[in-house]
């Protein structure tokens, strides 16, 4: 624990928040509000119009994986902070601790399924898996999965399929559900590899990018420069910049410095906290020096993006 707040530990990757941001955020701790012994649901989104009546949810985040297949919608899709239109043949894949907002015109046709880290456990399921596949993103941009009707139509068998299982007694259900599950997330992955011309890497840079990710997630507050990274993984700031590059199209420095405007954005957003305090909570010394790095990496100063959101 560090002083003056908490980490959250979700597949091994870290969180941290202050306790002033934790009391802010609205959260869901469980997939299943009504039993915490449960760790796999899955709704048809229809259903979760109706039970809303409609009405969007407040910006919120889980502490849980959430996969949305929209068949077909119309609206927006907040995912911190980044807009995107609901549209036909989308999947949406949610990170622990992203915030998300749907702000739905019309019922959106289509399914979602939440998921813990213990469930992944339960059902032989190795917590590297997640990381490794090309999907969840704990940060910067997360667009949609963009599916032809071929391809949607395979995947929402699978979730047709999960949903059918969900409901019945039958034995085994969730291993099977679990085997279900993996497979059409590595069915996505495999689309998603090849839309975005994804060149995989040999299995020692997959591992090294793996924990430059975990250790963003959990230094980002205090570590500003590759180099702080690159020495803890006992290499050159340079290599480390070929092999982040090579498999994800952006720098190391990028990376960083993404994470870092996210917390800044969730704090601004979330909290009460002033600009000097969100700016020494994330490692700047200076109020001036964190405002300036929000507004080259942002576009507005911290105090624009507050009064704007």
């Amino acid at each position: 624990m560090q002083k003056g707040g908490v980490f959250y530990s979700v597949c091994s990757i870290p969180f941290y928040f202050s306790k002033a941001l934790m009391e802010a955020f609205k959260t869901y701790e469980n997939v299943n509000r009504a039993d915490e012994s449960l760790s796999f649901g899955i709704s048809t989104t229809e259903e979760i119009f109706e039970k809303h009546q409609g009405k969007p949810d407040a910006p919120h985040r889980h502490n849980f994986y959430t996969v949305i297949i929209a068949l077909k919608a119309k609206g927006k899709h907040v995912i911190d902070f980044h807009e995107f239109a609901l549209g036909e043949n989308q999947v949406f894949f949610l990170s622990p601790g992203q915030v998300h907002q749907m702000k739905e015109e019309s019922p959106t046709v289509g399914y979602s399924m939440v998921f813990s880290s213990q469930f992944l456990v339960e059902n032989n399921i190795p917590l590297n898996f997640i990381k490794d596949l090309n999907l969840f993103n704990d940060f910067g941009e997360t667009p949609p999965l963009l599916l032809n009707p071929k391809e949607m139509q395979r995947v929402k068998a699978y979730a047709e399929e999960i949903l059918e299982l969900q409901k019945s007694v039958v034995e085994f259900k969730y291993e099977a559900i679990g085997s279900l599950l993996k497979l059409l997330l590595i069915r996505c992955n495999n689309i998603c590899a090849l839309l975005q011309d994804f060149n995989p890497t040999i299995d020692g840079k997959n591992a090294t990018l793996s924990k430059f990710k975990d250790l963003i997630n959990r230094h980002h507050r205090t570590w500003h420069a590759t180099s702080d990274y690159a020495e803890e993984l006992h290499i050159t700031p340079d290599y480390l910049n070929r092999i982040v590059k090579s498999a994800t199209g952006k720098t190391a420095k990028e990376h960083i410095q993404s994470r870092i405007i996210v917390a800044a954005k969730r704090m601004l957003y979330f909290s009460e906290l002033s600009q000097k305090e969100i700016g020494f909570e994330l490692g700047f010394s200076e109020p001036a020096n964190f405002s300036a790095f929000f507004k080259k990496c942002v576009g507005l100063s911290p105090s624009q993006f507050r009064a704007n959101n």
